[in-house]
């Protein structure tokens, strides 16, 4: 893995450097405002997350060793067809790990860190957990070892994903035209990054967007509805600790309070802000009320019958 911590501390010094100059260019270039504070705590959280490299490859991908030694068939001897089926897979991998990361708190816990900037730009790249690997994140892709790939290779090719994600938080990029729906593309993303009723939980593919079509969980941008950025309740703070593990304090609260093991397994597995009593901050229960806000409103906005003369 000593290639990949080398390759990985040359994208990091890439990406610092591009991040750096989009920052000058938006500033003097477009005129638009910067946080710099903002940007040097996501650099500030990428620096102390570095210490995750020293992470096992068997302890991130548990499991996958055996799986490999145990393989159903040996897809690296298909030569550059390998290469197709290890995108393919790492990508509908990448996907249902990244929905997961959003619908189950378990895992929302290393990623909300990515969601915290409340603006979005090069530097939110570097704004990621310090737990994923230690929580079994990763786990969902180790059985990519079962067709005879690497962990190393199943990591790398995850690294590459990541690579590409890159450039698609920048908030300025224009749409893609025939390309939106299709590659993950800097509008779509900023979909994913809004806090917005309307854009929540959506595009969670790494480079292509096949499987959000494929599952539903698709959503454009709209030229109406300009996307707020951050969580849903947004998170001030410059503090690299407060903004790694934030999300861990009202974890554990919500545990402490459970009084049954159903409750205990639905604040570990069910999605973030889910309640027993249904009364909860789901994506789904804020929608349900947001509608039934506007039925009443329409309810109450209707005109009198007129009366006869």
């Amino acid at each position: 893995m000593g290639e990949l911590h080398a390759a990985s501390r040359y994208i990091g010094l890439l990406s610092l450097s591009a991040a750096l100059l989009e920052a000058l260019m938006l500033k003097f270039v477009f005129k638009r405002s910067y946080d710099w504070r903002s940007g040097l705590a996501s650099i500030a959280v990428a620096l102390i997350r570095s210490v995750n490299l020293f992470v096992p490859v068997a302890l991130a991908l548990p499991g996958a060793y055996w799986l490999q030694k145990h393989r159903l068939f040996d897809a690296t001897s298909l030569g550059v067809g390998s290469w197709v089926i290890l995108f393919f897979g790492v990508e509908f991998l990448y996907y249902w790990y990244h929905r997961l990361g959003h619908r189950t708190r378990w895992f929302w816990l290393s990623h909300a860190v990515h969601h915290t900037p409340n603006e979005l730009n090069l530097t939110t790249v570097a704004r990621l957990g310090w737990t994923s690997k230690i929580t079994g994140a990763y786990a969902i892709f180790a059985p990519l070892a079962l067709l005879g790939f690497s962990p190393e290779s199943i990591l790398t090719a995850y690294s590459l994903n990541l690579s590409y994600q890159f450039w698609i938080h920048a908030d300025w990029f224009p749409k893609l035209g025939p390309l939106e729906g299709i590659l993950n593309t800097p509008s779509a993303h900023r979909v994913h990054h809004a806090a917005n009723l309307e854009y929540l939980d959506a595009n969670y593919g790494g480079v292509l967007l096949l499987f959000d079509r494929l599952f539903g969980t698709y959503t454009p941008e709209r030229e109406d509805l300009p996307c707020r950025y951050g969580l849903v309740h947004p998170l001030h703070t410059y503090n690299p600790f407060k903004i790694a593990l934030h999300q861990f304090g009202p974890f554990l609260k919500d545990l402490w309070s459970a009084r049954s093991a159903r409750e205990v397994f639905g604040y570990f597995f069910a999605p973030p802000g889910w309640r027993p009593d249904g009364t909860g901050e789901t994506t789904e229960d804020m929608r349900r009320r947001a509608a039934a806000g506007k039925q009443q409103v329409v309810v109450t906005q209707e005109p009198a019958p007129a009366t006869a003369a």
